[in-house]
């Protein structure tokens, strides 16, 4: 599957210094540029190591008056297979399906019901002594608790009240928990979202319905913040939304629309998802074409059935818990709960994956656009997942309910290096190359967004190469990963000084 990395040069070199480029970017233009090649692969478009290791030589790209060379930046597929699996990350006393919210640089964040500490077997209750210490970073008192790297703030010793709670860390290791951020009936909480000093926290209500919204200016009081109530009224029912911001501020829902698949036979999840936005994260949302749309065949046969919490906990508004849904045909692939994240501007979609006929696992589609439909990409775990997406600490973290989590690097895949060549006489041969490098991408945070990620491309400064009529590129790939992932290389631009 082929896809298309848009990659803004304005993250590392102002375009108006490059007069003219040369850009490889598709398959005919690999086979038509490159000169040699050692244990590689062209496919699709994308340049990859048959192996763990490749090699490849472009020809001599000739140009008949002499130009200086800028950059070479060279872009990976955003596939993003490039996990590794780990251990539970979070609070070990956090259960349900966990919220990740980072808001910037030592400053992390996951929502979840809170499950009371319990003595290990064989001791009792009084073998633990809560005492007071202190936690760098951290200029509360806090409380030890049972719970290895786990801490009481003064918020956190507040009655629970049925809902999420918080637990906020500065280094992804030790968790200081904060208490009640909602309250029994906003236990459905799906996603989070930071706009200035404010918290935006939604839930579902009743479970499956309609995304709500309470905001929070202060996630460490041990209390709730201000209940807007009904944020996006869903036409369809299913929601286990995600929320992202765009980079102009405007708020994206993207929910589960369950009006193609009976959801309770598939995980409460479906092969379709909503996608919606505000100006502000609250009604008016408009709703827009479909983030992923995997629906089969239609069959005009509709089918109720009913949803085990809608009556119970709303009443007023579901007087019935029956939901309809087209029955379609063949068996379809379900997603659902969904989580989101853009990268360099490139978006990715995180959710449960319920395949046809096979367990339910962690699946994740990608798009160059938000308002784009998103692209499948692949799959990992075992086991409900109701994941996570955030930036901390330099990685990335995807945070599941299940007993493991995952952390990446980002989507750049190690390792690719490349040198450059130069023929400075019109000769037709390199006499100047530069030296071998190794490039990647790196990843920052963006001030005053949560899941934005700036991305700086993988390039290499050329500026104090000689002038030339000629050029050259080598690229070394290698798998040195030990996960599935390796180097898959989709383009490449030699860029050249005015």
């Amino acid at each position: 599957m082929k896809f298309h990395l848009v990659t803004s040069l304005l993250l590392s070199v102002p375009a108006s210094l490059f007069s003219e480029s040369w850009k490889i970017k598709n398959q005919e233009e690999w086979k038509k540029n490159i000169q040699s090649s050692k244990g590689v692969l062209i496919n699709d478009g994308v340049v990859s190591p048959k192996e763990q290791a490749g090699h490849f030589k472009t020809k001599l790209k000739k140009f008949k008056s002499k130009k200086s060379l800028q950059s070479l930046i060279i872009n990976q597929s955003p596939v993003w297979q490039n996990w590794e699996e780990t251990e539970g990350i979070g609070p070990s006393n956090l259960k349900d399906a966990p919220v990740f919210l980072s808001k910037g640089p030592n400053n992390y964040w996951i929502f979840g019901r809170y499950s009371p500490p319990r003595a290990k077997k064989g001791q009792g209750q009084k073998s633990f002594t809560v005492k007071d210490t202190k936690l760098e970073g951290f200029d509360v008192p806090l409380k030890t608790t049972r719970d290895k790297n786990q801490f009481n703030a003064p918020g956190g010793l507040q009655k629970g009240l049925g809902g999420y709670h918080a637990w906020q860390s500065r280094d992804m290791v030790n968790w200081v928990h904060h208490g009640p951020v909602t309250p029994g009936f906003a236990r459905w909480t799906t996603t989070a979202e930071q706009v200035g000093g404010k918290t935006y926290i939604y839930y579902d209500f009743p479970n499956d319905q309609d995304p709500h919204l309470f905001i929070d200016d202060d996630l460490t009081d041990g209390k709730p913040g201000k209940n807007m109530g009904l944020a996006f009224a869903d036409p369809s029912d299913g929601s286990d939304c995600a929320v992202i911001r765009d980079l102009d501020g405007k708020f994206h829902i993207i929910y589960e629309d369950w009006s193609p698949i009976h959801a309770g036979n598939h995980s409460w999840d479906s092969p379709l998802a909503g996608h919606s936005v505000s100006p502000n994260g609250m009604n008016p949302f408009k709703i827009l074409e479909p983030a992923v749309d995997h629906r089969t065949k239609p069959t005009g046969k509709m089918v109720q059935y009913n949803h085990p919490h809608w009556t119970q906990e709303d009443p007023k508004r579901f007087p019935t818990s029956i939901a309809e849904y087209e029955v379609h045909k063949p068996e379809q692939n379900a997603y659902g709960d969904w989580a989101a994240i853009s990268i360099g501007g490139q978006y990715y979609l995180f959710c449960d994956f319920h395949p046809a006929h096979k367990p339910i696992r962690t699946a994740w589609f990608t798009s160059s656009s938000i308002d784009q439909p998103f692209e499948f990409c692949g799959e990992i775990g075992r086991g409900h997942p109701d994941p996570d997406i955030g930036f901390a600490e330099g990685k990335f973290y995807l945070i599941t309910q299940t007993p493991n989590d995952y952390v990446s690097p980002g989507p750049w895949v190690e390792k690719v290096e490349s040198r450059v060549g130069v023929d400075t006489n019109n000769n037709g041969k390199v006499d100047k190359w530069s030296q071998w490098s190794e490039l990647k991408e790196t990843y920052d945070y963006i001030d005053g967004f949560s899941k934005q990620i700036k991305m700086t491309p993988a390039s290499l400064d050329l500026a104090s190469l000689p002038a030339g009529f000629g050029f050259q590129i080598e690229v070394k790939l290698s798998d040195i990963t030990s996960n599935s992932s390796k180097p898959l290389i989709e383009s490449m631009e030699l860029s050249f000084q005015n």
